[in-house]
């Protein structure tokens, strides 16, 4: 009985640290794939944001101009203009594209 309980801390235990790595995940995962462009804060005060004209993800206008599934989209298929790529598909899972939207959310001003 004793083996069982433990095995099932070290479950739960498990369980809980991944639920958290994946928040953090999702932040560090902007920092990497898309912080060069959007900056740290998502605010676009890169140079790349200033000459791309790269919308500021914490404005609250911008937030509710997209949902979420069309953030998601954005994120897994880039983003054209004229047939030309502005933004390039980022390479992560529709779940991590999905952590990656919860994850805007959280920057709105």
């Amino acid at each position: 009985m004793k083996t069982i309980f433990s095995m099932m801390m070290v479950v739960l235990f498990a369980t809980g640290v991944a639920g958290a790595a994946q928040a953090e995940s999702a932040a560090d995962m902007f920092g990497k794939k898309c912080a060069g462009c959007h900056g740290k804060d998502g605010k676009a005060a890169t140079s790349m944001g200033k000459k791309l004209n790269i919308r500021d993800l914490t404005d609250a206008k911008v937030q509710a101009a997209a949902t979420d599934a069309q953030w998601a989209k954005i994120i897994l298929e880039g983003v054209k203009a004229d047939g030309k790529p502005v933004m390039p598909a980022t390479k992560v899972t529709p779940a991590e594209a999905t952590d990656l939207v919860k994850y805007l959310r959280t920057l709105k001003k």
